[in-house]
């Protein structure tokens, strides 16, 4: 395998969307568990380390921890059980090059790090990122029907008021056909009301998750949406990107930027968004570290028609911090492996080749979370 190209390797990098990291040691079975978005990652004795990406962290992560590659696994966490879940997370986060982690707190939050603690793991600055939902369901259940869209309002503010996005996780309650009207307030009163008579738990209305968006919108933070791949809870068919199309026709005209994360298996579909519609950016976060060995084919199928300034980085990682450095390790070889090949066929300058791999690794982001003025 060549070596990284020497402006990928020492490339500044934005995680524009990550989660926390476990704050304690873990067994096998719960590091197996996070490796993977099934429900039940080892069913009739199967093992996580016997796929792409338990194969990636005993290759990529067995070094840092000061083991040989493709360590053992049951060496491998013994030697990360005698370092202890601190020292583990700051070897990794400190490793990957990153400047900025901008943290979706909203999914399991007293399992994992806070953005402080996380910053202070990581050495370096990191942000946060509010998910819309989570605010909706810690206000449905004090306020009425009619005083939801206020009290939802009024809360998202003052929470926004300190973070650098928002985020919506639609794709995983109703799907991402989302219509592109705004829903009017006697819409909004009526769902709540469906809402509150069902208890008020998980949110999954379509007019409501509609509604948080448009609210977001309003706030003018850029607004990430989860795309394709996730885990069992979602309806994988319901979350291609181009099912947004309506909303995205819609919103075009807000200039506030919309975020498509993740995007596997319809990242093609994703990068076409990225070319047509102007506030519209992707990225290949999650599926980066799962595909292993692979994951530059992806990012390279994702290239092929997204312009650069359109895409940004991420990880997507989640609860170990192994994640972290594995979906920055392996986007760092698919943007080498791209630019080389297209460096090989006179497609573009070393100086393009630079400045393009520099949109990508950080400036699109830093531009589109105004991380300058934060």
């Amino acid at each position: 395998m060549t070596d990284l190209l020497p402006f990928v390797a020492d490339l500044p990098l934005v995680d524009h969307h990550c989660h926390g990291v476990v704050t304690g040691d873990v067994a096998r079975a719960g590091f197996e568990a996070m490796l993977t978005e099934a429900d039940a990652p080892s069913p009739l004795g199967t093992s996580l380390f016997d796929s792409l990406i338990g194969l990636a962290v005993r290759e990529r992560c067995a070094p840092v921890l000061g083991l040989p590659k493709h360590a053992d696994p049951g060496a491998y966490l013994e030697r990360r059980a005698e370092l202890g879940a601190a020292e583990v997370a700051r070897r990794f986060l400190r490793a990957t090059g990153t400047t900025d982690f901008l943290l979706d707190g909203g999914f399991l939050p007293d399992s994992l790090t806070t953005t402080a603690e996380f910053a202070g793991l990581a050495g370096t600055r990191a942000h946060d990122v509010v998910r819309l939902e989570q605010v909706a369901e810690s206000v449905i259940r004090g306020t009425t029907a009619a005083g939801f869209a206020g009290a939802f309002a009024d809360e998202l503010g003052k929470r926004a008021a300190t973070a650098v996005g928002l985020k919506s996780i639609a794709a995983y309650r109703v799907g991402l056909e989302l219509a592109g009207e705004r829903p009017s307030p006697p819409e909004v009163e009526a769902a709540a009301g469906r809402w509150l008579a069902a208890g008020g738990g998980r949110l999954a209305d379509e007019v409501l998750h509609r509604h948080l968006v448009f609210t977001g919108l309003d706030l003018g933070l850029p607004v990430q949406f989860h795309v394709g791949y996730g885990d069992a809870d979602i309806d994988l068919h319901r979350c291609d990107p181009l099912l947004l199309t309506g909303l995205l026709r819609a919103t075009r005209g807000s200039g506030v930027p919309i975020l498509l994360l993740h995007n596997y298996p319809f990242h093609r579909q994703a990068a076409y968004l990225a070319q047509v519609f102007e506030h519209v950016f992707v990225d290949a976060g999650l599926i980066t570290h799962n595909a292993g060995f692979r994951a530059p084919a992806v990012l390279a199928e994702l290239l092929e028609i997204a312009p650069f300034g359109k895409v940004l980085f991420s990880t997507d990682a989640f609860g170990l911090a192994e994640l972290y450095h594995l979906g920055t390790a392996l986007f760092r070889r698919g943007l080498s492996d791209f630019a080389r090949t297209a460096l090989a066929a006179d497609a573009m300058s070393e100086k393009d080749a630079v400045r393009l791999c520099a949109l990508v690794g950080h400036e699109n982001a830093k531009r589109i979370y105004r991380l300058e003025h934060v």
